[in-house]
């Protein structure tokens, strides 16, 4: 009898708690969530209803050029307008939360006990895919979150310290390998089948100050190998670095059906090398560069390693504001600078690479996606899922959609 009766209040108990998920992780409480702490992702424009196969992205290369001082030689000319467009396909993400059908059952007595445990494991599904959005939208669709400087005894040095925010203890690992990759190709070429390997590796610390991560498992990885987390190869969003790359060349020279190299910069962005100058002169530079072609920047992103030198580097002159999102209630510190197109916000970002700042026009980007994003697969009408091999109950977070850009000569990468 009294097994009858525990059976009971703990199926009553799975009823409360799937009532309380959907009540809780409304689409306005997902987007506040996942908005906090990522502007890029917060501030770029949305568009939530990206169905069919994919989204044609026109851009108008340039005007019909029969023009002439001389009427005959204008009129013989049948050059017409050039157009090229971009179709535009969606990449899918996903993250999972597991609550045991015996931390349920423990719970019987106290629901709303339980209910905080499970709401902390969603949300922990929810965070792991934020993140893995927020760092892809800054980066080129390969999947890569980092490059391997050195590896000894399983303890992997980055080449950049900064990318260790990218790794998390129990993530798996794969790899592709860089080496075969002559100097004139962009910094992370689309890999080969035969480049991947490390399908086996996790991550079992990370020291952020040493710019270390230490590994398990067999490694195959060396020194100039990027790393990515374990299923992602190609097949991650093609953010700002697929849009507006380090360098268009022949391995990157396409992009979403159209060939960049008739216009490097309408259609391949703008990039200006300022490594060599002090920071705001690199910025005032790469932003008159965006500005000559046409642009009118209106946001810069960088690191939070950059955005303290820019401070330092302004001193009395630094003017601060704040950017809001403008369909969650989530803001952001920025910094003015006077650039030549224009007043824009300089605003860091955790997800950004070091040593790369982003002149953004915002309003020639947007992240378009197949409903809200992310969201909590319920499709069914169940939150919670019963797991097949596992005595647990399953919580799937997903993301479809990709980012895209509708004037990419508007917006300008710029090396620090």
């Amino acid at each position: 009898m009294a097994i009858g009766v525990f059976a009971g209040t703990a199926a009553a108990t799975e009823t409360v708690v799937t009532a309380a998920l959907k009540e809780h992780y409304k689409p306005q409480r997902i987007k506040e969530m996942v908005y906090k702490n990522n502007p890029l992702l917060a501030l770029m424009p949305k568009y939530e209803s990206f169905g069919g196969e994919n989204m044609p992205i026109p851009i108008i290369v340039s005007g019909p050029q029969r023009r002439s001082a001389d009427f005959s030689n204008g009129q013989d000319n049948t050059n017409t307008s050039s157009v090229q467009q971009f179709l535009l396909t969606r990449v899918r993400d996903y993250s999972f939360a597991s609550i045991t059908h015996e931390a349920i059952r423990a719970s019987a007595g106290n629901a709303d006990a339980f209910v905080r445990y499970a709401t902390m494991e969603v949300d922990g599904a929810v965070h792991a895919l934020k993140r893995s959005m927020a760092t892809a939208m800054y980066r080129d669709g390969t999947g890569s979150v980092g490059q391997v400087s050195g590896i000894t005894s399983h303890v992997i040095t980055l080449t950049n310290p900064e990318d260790t925010a990218n790794f998390e203890v129990g993530m798996k690992l794969a790899s592709f390998d860089e080496l075969s990759v002559t100097s004139t190709e962009s910094k992370y070429n689309k890999p080969d089948s035969a480049d991947a390997h490390d399908a086996s590796i996790v991550v079992s610390a990370v020291d952020r100050s040493a710019g270390t991560i230490t590994v398990t498992g067999d490694s195959a990885t060396v020194a100039g190998d990027v790393l990515c987390q374990l299923g992602d190869i190609n097949a991650k969003i093609s953010g700002l670095e697929a849009w507006c790359p380090r360098v268009v060349d022949s391995d990157n020279a396409s992009l979403f059906n159209v060939t960049r190299t008739t216009d490097v910069s309408r259609l391949g962005g703008n990039r200006y090398d300022g490594s060599a100058l002090p920071i705001e002169e690199a910025l005032i530079e790469g932003l008159s560069l965006a500005a000559r072609n046409g642009g009118t920047p209106s946001h810069v992103m960088m690191h939070y390693k950059n955005y303290s030198q820019l401070e330092k580097a302004l001193g009395s002159k630094v003017q601060y504001d704040k950017v809001s999102a403008s369909d969650a209630s989530v803001g952001f510190s920025s910094m003015k600078v006077h650039g030549p197109a224009g007043t824009v916000d300089v605003i860091p970002d955790v997800n950004c690479q070091p040593d790369v700042a982003w002149g953004l026009q915002l309003d020639t980007w947007s992240l378009n996606t197949l409903g809200a994003a992310p969201q909590i697969l319920d499709l069914d009408g169940n939150n919670m899922l019963r797991e097949t091999g596992a005595d647990a109950y399953e919580v799937r977070c997903g993301f479809y959609g990709n980012v895209a850009c509708s004037a990419p000569g508007w917006n300008v990468r710029i090396a620090l």
